[in-house]
């Protein structure tokens, strides 16, 4: 028989292990390398149930200070890894009654367990052993488990309340709310409703509850049923003298900088980690956008409840309008701080989280900045500006052949969330802008370049992938890394002349791209369209799945939202016509507020478009009528994309061009309309692909 030591220096071997079961093909293979035989084990556990008899007995004292851990893994491993022929190992911890966790059989009463006896601190003492990096025989889960209900949660992140009193909830539960004000409100929400979401990110925050209302609530509360005035309505504010301001104020609630608008925080300053805030949206006052949640407002308060629920889940607790929620979730993913020691005074302090934007404002560099940005206007900036838009371009009718003319439809194809998909392993700036003259171009460093693309021969029937309306440059020009790069890549030289470039760099937008494309395939699925689908599947399902479930397509459209909307708010230009050139707006004071990361997603979601077009020219012979943003056109012999879409041998869809499917980067059917149509369109110089769905796709989607 093994000594003590020998068993012991196997056990911690096998401690220093993953805590997970190894597959059956692993698990001798383990025991192997440990040292430790099946009967090493039956003799150990027959060993270290006696001593522990005797320990709980009185007569003797544990041998050895790692007892309690020796005991653990026993329990564990050999119960689970008997010798062949052997009965299965007993634990010892079964010589104590354990409490169930499933409920008692009616009519019967379970006694408390017995005290288990206190283990010595020293049993508790294991040098710490580094562990290598988890490797190798854990399987890879097929699904990403959902997280457990937050106990402090219990009735999910939001509710929506009726005129009655009724609060519903995310998962069908119906609260009864009592309040009749809104300080009322808002104590009942934070004390008594039980909602809120746990944090995104481990040195994040908790989402603050939501409470939406309807047109009734809302009056019930003592709020005007609609607000009135010459502004948008969702840029509309009670006045400061309002009986309900004047109620929130008394009972010593504040209101944000936006007041008391369609949506409105109420909050106390925290104290300690308690958060104490509350989020309220006012139907009736067009909190929901119809552009983002079509249909959502008019829907009954329960439907309301599970949309916004579903969304709270897969994406975010909604803050405000989808664009709103899609700023906010890059920071819950990517908070600006974590807590660090500070070795003078041992106290914990908040302190940078690497990878994120940080918690301070950052000016542009000027050629990444708006004219009327203050970094430009007080430097007198007068070089030029990043033109890194998405594509709004349009062939020229006398590029039309003979062949494509005769064909008789135009069919459009639509890219899946294409800057979600530009957002994939995007690597940003973290740190400031540095200024350099002539430097040697990098295209792993993020940043924007002054140099000359004219020199670049592109063909006339596909867009230059250096300018949004795909018109050829004339001479010097600022552009994104990814853009320069690109020339690169089709084999021409580039000597940029200056740079504004950024010494620390990262994929910031990482956890915001796959936390968003989870939610958008799941959301697809839900709607019937999966990823086991042929591509006449895939068609067949995306042209019924709107009508499947009108509640989940709306999550689908909040999410496309969210994704456009928070791209959007990065560059966020200054509203109000009060505002005067040079002066700061509040955007500014964000650190999301970050020009060139919304430049890097659109200069690589545009020169994604042209790879695939010009993929597609080689491999069919085909030229596009018109794109725009992610939509193209391209004349076809047939009214669906399976007539002109290329496809090997073997019935599968070429790598390298355009392909049908859900995920993000993939395309969909747009719309289809006759050739006759979509040339009538370029003649009057209108795009093809604005319009191919059958309405205006910019304003369809709320750009």
């Amino acid at each position: 028989m093994p000594s003590e030591e020998e068993l012991f220096a196997s056990v911690d071997a096998l401690l220093n292990e993953e805590p997970h079961l190894p597959p059956p093909a692993e698990r001798a293979r383990l025991r192997e390398a440990a040292g430790i035989t099946q009967a090493r084990l039956a003799t150990a556990l027959k060993t270290t149930t006696q001593s522990v008899k005797n320990w709980e007995n009185g007569r003797s004292e544990p041998k050895s200070p790692r007892l309690d851990a020796y005991q653990r893994l026993l329990n564990g491993w050999a119960a689970k890894y008997p010798a062949p022929g052997a009965a299965p190992a007993v634990s010892v911890a079964a010589t104590a009654p354990r409490a169930s966790a499933e409920p008692a059989a009616s009519g019967v009463e379970t006694a408390d367990p017995p005290q288990a006896p206190a283990v010595p601190a020293a049993a508790l003492a294991r040098p710490a052993t580094p562990r290598p990096a988890a490797a190798s025989w854990r399987p890879a889960p097929k699904k990403a488990a959902q997280p457990a209900a937050d106990p402090r949660f219990p009735h999910g992140p939001l509710a929506v309340l009726d005129g009655d009193g009724c609060a519903y909830g995310a998962d069908g539960i119906v609260l009864d709310c009592p309040a009749t004000t809104v300080p009322e409100l808002v104590e009942w929400t934070l004390h008594e409703s039980g909602l809120g979401a746990p944090k995104l990110n481990r040195h994040g925050k908790d989402s603050d509850p939501l409470i939406v209302l309807t047109a009734a609530a809302a009056v019930k509360l003592g709020l005007p049923e609609c607000l009135e005035g010459h502004e948008q309505r969702r840029s509309l504010r009670l006045p400061e003298e309002h009986p309900v301001v004047r109620q929130v104020v008394k009972a010593k609630w504040r209101l944000t900088q936006r007041g008391f608008g369609p949506w409105a925080r109420i909050y106390r300053k925290a104290t300690g980690t308690q958060r104490q805030c509350v989020q309220l949206a006012i139907l009736s006052w067009d909190a929901l956008d119809e552009r983002s949640w079509p249909g959502v407002a008019e829907m009954e308060p329960a439907d309301i409840a599970r949309v916004l629920g579903v969304y709270a889940t897969r994406v975010i607790t909604p803050r405000g309008s989808t664009a709103v929620s899609g700023l906010e979730l890059m920071t819950a993913l990517r908070p600006p701080t974590r807590a660090t020691q500070d070795p003078a005074t041992g106290n914990w302090v908040p302190g940078h989280n690497p990878g994120s934007l940080g918690t301070e404002p950052m000016d542009p560099a000027p050629p990444e900045a708006t004219p009327e940005h203050p970094a430009v206007v007080d430097s007198g900036w007068t070089g030029g500006f990043l033109n890194e838009e998405a594509y709004q371009w349009v062939r020229d009718v006398d590029l039309l052949s003979d062949e494509e003319c005769t064909l008789p439809f135009a069919v459009g194809l639509d890219l899946n969330t294409a800057f979600l998909a530009a957002a994939a392993r995007l690597v940003v700036g973290l740190s400031a802008p540095d200024h350099f003259r002539a430097p040697t171009f990098n295209p792993k460093i993020p940043g924007s370049w002054l140099v000359d693309l004219s020199h670049v021969e592109v063909d006339l029937r596909l867009p230059s992938p250096f300018t949004p309306d795909g018109t050829r440059p004339t001479g010097p020009a600022w552009y994104q890394t990814h853009t320069v790069a690109y020339a690169q890549e089709l084999g021409y030289n580039v000597a940029p002349l200056e740079a504004y470039l950024r010494r620390e760099s990262g994929a910031y937008l990482d956890p915001w791209h796959d936390r968003l494309k989870t939610a958008y395939v799941d959301t697809l699925a839900d709607l019937g369209v999966t990823k086991d689908l042929t591509d006449a599947e895939f068609l067949a399902a995306m042209g019924r799945h709107k009508d499947a479930d009108p509640a989940m397509a709306a999550v689908l459209a909040a999410i496309k939202a969210t994704v456009k909307g928070g791209i959007g708010k990065l560059r966020e230009r200054p509203q109000g016509r009060k505002y005067k050139e040079g002066e700061r707006w509040p955007a500014l004071q964000r650190p999301t507020w970050r020009p060139d990361i919304r430049a890097a997603v659109i200069s690589k979601a545009r020169i994604n478009m042209h790879r695939k077009l010009r993929n597609m020219a080689t491999m069919t012979g085909l030229y596009p009528l018109a794109v725009l943003s992610d939509c193209v056109v391209y004349p076809s012999p047939g009214d669906s994309p399976l007539d002109f879409l290329p496809y090997a041998a073997s019935g599968k869809p070429q790598p390298g061009a355009f392909r049908l499917g859900p995920t993000p980067g993939l395309a969909k059917l747009e719309g289809v309309q006759s050739m006759l149509w979509a040339v009538d369109l370029m003649e009057q110089g209108h795009n093809p692909a604005r319009h191919i769905k059958g309405g205006d796709a910019v304003h369809d989607e709320g750009e």
